[in-house]
């Protein structure tokens, strides 16, 4: 199984001829062009950097056969526009499958930035019961996990927070993702923090816009 890792939040995973696209946002600018690629779309939560509602617009009517899972909230933006035939919502933790690669959702909130603002849905999504990409969560599945892709900044995260949440999932390496927002000296910094010569003794990948690795 090859993961890519694109700009933000944005991953692509291929096996067997298949692929999937989770979370192109519209800070990933090649968004479009990974959607025209995909089988399947996973979606963690509607926030516009992991959900470029007029690109997956685009590409659903392009491409009758593409899918998109997500979170109610998601799935609304796109009917609107008479895509419902191409949409699941994920309102429970549940099991699905995109050609050969099996996929579990666990359904759950947003990361509290204030407690005045509203908490949005979101969907943290296990592929092949290897990869787990948590969206704007550290929310710990509870379940076996080789790979972490680690939110490393934004206005809803902690350090203390994303330091637990590695040492509640406790994979094999953790990859950082959500980063958009850190200069060079912040990403290295939470690797310094987050990686396994800091607090979690996990080792941290770090991957470049458009680098892949086998898993």
């Amino acid at each position: 199984m090859k993961l890519t890792r694109h700009i933000h939040a944005c991953v692509t995973i291929e096996r067997d001829g298949t692929t999937i696209v989770i979370d192109p946002g519209t800070l990933t600018p090649n968004a479009l062009d990974l959607l025209r690629e995909a089988d399947a779309v996973l979606v963690t939560h509607d926030h516009f950097d992991h959900f470029d509602a007029d690109a997956v617009r685009t590409a659903l009517e392009e491409r009758p056969e593409l899918h998109v899972y997500g979170p109610q909230t998601v799935i609304d933006a796109l009917t609107e526009s008479g895509s419902a035939a191409q949409t699941t919502a994920i309102t429970d933790d549940t099991e699905l499958a995109v050609g050969p690669i099996e996929v579990r959702a666990f359904a759950g909130l947003h990361g509290v930035i204030h407690p005045e603002l509203n908490v949005h849905q979101n969907v943290t999504y296990l592929v092949d019961g290897t990869v787990l990409h948590p969206g704007d969560s550290y929310s710990a599945p509870g379940v076996p996990v080789d790979t972490l892709l680690l939110p490393t900044s934004g206005p809803w995260t902690v350090t203390a927070q994303a330091i637990d949440f590695v040492r509640a999932v406790a994979p094999r390496q953790s990859i950082p993702i959500h980063d958009a927002m850190l200069s060079d000296l912040g990403r290295m910094g939470a690797d310094r923090m987050l990686g396994e010569r800091g607090l979690t003794g996990v080792p941290m990948l770090p991957l470049q816009p458009g680098e892949s690795v086998e898993l």
